[in-house]
C-alpha cells in the first residue's frame, strides 16, 4: 500500500468574534462551535514534514517561518493570506540527527532573528541572510524540546529539553549557560516566560507537573522593582508549583 504519514502545514483565520481587537465573552447562549476558514498551505512537498511553524512577531503578520526536516523556510503571505510564496531557504548541515524538533522567532533585532533546535543544539539564524549567527552545540545533554526568547532582555535565551533541565542563554556568549534549572524528574516538554513579568518562567514536562520558577537574579529588573509579593525574595530565586 502506498500509505505514507506527512506532518503539514496551513494558515487559518479565527472567526471574528474570537480577534484579539474583540474583547467580548460570548455568554453559554452564545457558545456554538465556530468554523475556522482555511486560507492557504505551506507547501512542504519538497521539504518534508513540518516541525514548527512561527509567525513574525511585531510587523504586518505577512511573514511566517516553517521548519520541515532540515530546512528553514521563510514565507511571504501574498492575496489577502489566501496565497504563501516561498521567499528564501536554509538547510542544517552537519552531524548528529539532522531534524529540527522546535524554533522561536525572537521579537528583538527588528524580527531578524530565529532560534532553532535540532537533537541537542540549539542555533541561531538571521533570516535576512538565512546563515546561522550562534550555535550551543550540547546544549542539553538528550533532545532539546523547547526554546522561548525572554522578552524584555534581547540576548537571552530559554531552552529544555529530555534531560529534565531548563537553560537560559546569553546568546552573545554561548560558552555555558548563565543558569540551570534542575526541578523536574522527566523530559521537559515546554518552556515560556511571562509577557509581562520576565522574572517568571513556565515550565511543562512530561513528570506530571507544571512548574513555575521566579528567576528574578537574570530578569530584567534583577532588584525585585517588578514583583508586587512582598514574600518573594528580591535576592533568591524562588519556585512555586502546580499540579
Amino acid at each position: 500500500s502506498d500509505s505514507k504519514v506527512m506532518t503539514c502545514a496551513a494558515v487559518w483565520r479565527m472567526p471574528k468574534e474570537l480577534e484579539s481587537g474583540s474583547h467580548e465573552s460570548p455568554d453559554d447562549s452564545s457558545s456554538n462551535t465556530q468554523t475556522l476558514e482555511l486560507l492557504c498551505h505551506l507547501d512542504n512537498t519538497a521539504h518534508g514534514n513540518m516541525a514548527c511553524v512561527m509567525w513574525e512577531p511585531m510587523g504586518d503578520g505577512k511573514k511566517i517561518v516553517s521548519l520541515a526536516d532540515n530546512n528553514v523556510l521563510l514565507w511571504d503571505l501574498q492575496e489577502s493570506s489566501a496565497k504563501a510564496v516561498l521567499s528564501s531557504s536554509a538547510a542544517l548541515e552537519g552531524k548528529g540527527q539532522l531534524k529540527f524538533t522546535s524554533g522561536r522567532w525572537s521579537p528583538h533585532h527588528n524580527c531578524t532573528q530565529i532560534a532553532t533546535a535540532n537533537d541537542t543544539t540549539v542555533q541561531g539564524w538571521d533570516t535576512r541572510s538565512m546563515r546561522q549567527i550562534y550555535c550551543i552545540e550540547n546544549a542539553h545533554g538528550q533532545l532539546v524540546r523547547d526554546l522561548d526568547f525572554n522578552p524584555n532582555k534581547q540576548y537571552y535565551l530559554a531552552s529544555c529539553g529530555d534531560d529534565c533541565k531548563v537553560k537560559f542563554w546569553d546568546t552573545r556568549n554561548v560558552t555555558e549557560p548563565v543558569k540551570t534549572l534542575e526541578e523536574h524528574s522527566h523530559w521537559v516538554w515546554n518552556v515560556r516566560y511571562n509577557h509581562s513579568h520576565d522574572q517568571l518562567i513556565l515550565t511543562g514536562s512530561s513528570d506530571s507537573r507544571v512548574i513555575l520558577s521566579n528567576m528574578v537574579s537574570i530578569s530584567s529588573e534583577p532588584f525585585g522593582h517588578m514583583v508586587d509579593d512582598d514574600e518573594l525574595s528580591d535576592q533568591d530565586d524562588q519556585h512555586q508549583e502546580e499540579k
